[in-house]
């Protein structure tokens, strides 16, 4: 359920943005400059056509073999930038809030719209985009309009995730079907009026050292939770939650 196959990618952590939480702020996200697009217009273009966008790094999830994958945003909307070209030492300028024009194609991959075979370019300018709280949303066709934005969703209930090797319901498990180990990406079942949805800790944006790692390895099943993440998409919503708390 992840395009990563190499477990070598697992050495990008070393370089990886370690937010893995909530930063609130930033100096506000300026006007386009000429011939970049904006949101709505990135919105409305063609799967495959050229897109040039000016966006703010919120993280980074990856560098491997000069390609990074990074999760970034304007004051319209989120963007999430899949191998774009970028050597090591430009990675590790991609500091949260750090103002990119970047140019690629938009694509998308099981519901997940992205950009694709991207260069860029770093600008003057600094935006940190606060969690809009998108609870009463989902369930609803609006949720697919905040894609790859850093959301919020509170007062959740943890449901069951599956069982473990004795039959017991478990609260999470390592890999979408349990056959990982730790280390390996999260899952994890929440709930809201009735309705049950899967989310995710990414582990290579959030590794098994930090925060809300372990803070979805300590849940139990019937918690209360309000979480953070990038609203991810794959075959219908699946959050890259950064940030648990139980209430």
């Amino acid at each position: 359920m992840k395009k990563f196959t190499s477990l070598l990618l697992v050495a990008a952590l070393v370089f990886a943005f370690a937010g893995c939480g909530s930063k609130d702020g930033g100096d506000g996200a300026d006007a386009k400059s000429e011939g970049v697009m904006t949101y709505e217009e990135y919105v409305a273009a063609a799967l495959d056509s050229e897109v040039v966008i000016e966006t703010y790094v919120q993280a980074k999830q990856s560098w491997w073999e000069n390609q990074a994958t990074v999760y970034t945003q304007d004051k319209d909307g989120g963007y999430f930038l899949y191998n774009m070209a970028c050597s090591e030492e430009d990675y590790a300028k991609l500091t949260q809030g750090t103002k990119i024009k970047v140019t690629g194609y938009k694509a998308e991959w099981s519901g997940e719209v992205e950009v694709i075979d991207a260069t860029f370019e770093i600008e003057d300018g600094n935006y940190v985009a606060q969690a809009e709280d998108v609870t009463s949303l989902l369930g609803t066709d609006d949720l697919i309009n905040h894609q790859n934005k850093f959301v919020a969703f509170k007062g959740m209930t943890v449901e069951a995730a599956g069982q473990d090797a004795d039959g017991n319901d478990v609260a999470f498990l390592y890999s979408w079907d349990g056959s990982g180990q730790d280390g390996d990406d999260l899952y994890f079942n929440v709930s809201l009026n009735g309705e049950t949805y899967t989310f995710t800790v990414e582990s290579y944006l959030c590794d098994n050292t930090t925060d809300v790692y372990n803070a979805v390895k300590s849940l139990n099943i019937g918690d209360t939770v309000d979480m953070e993440g990038f609203l991810y998409w794959y075959e219908g919503v699946n959050p890259h939650i950064t940030s648990v708390t139980v209430k």
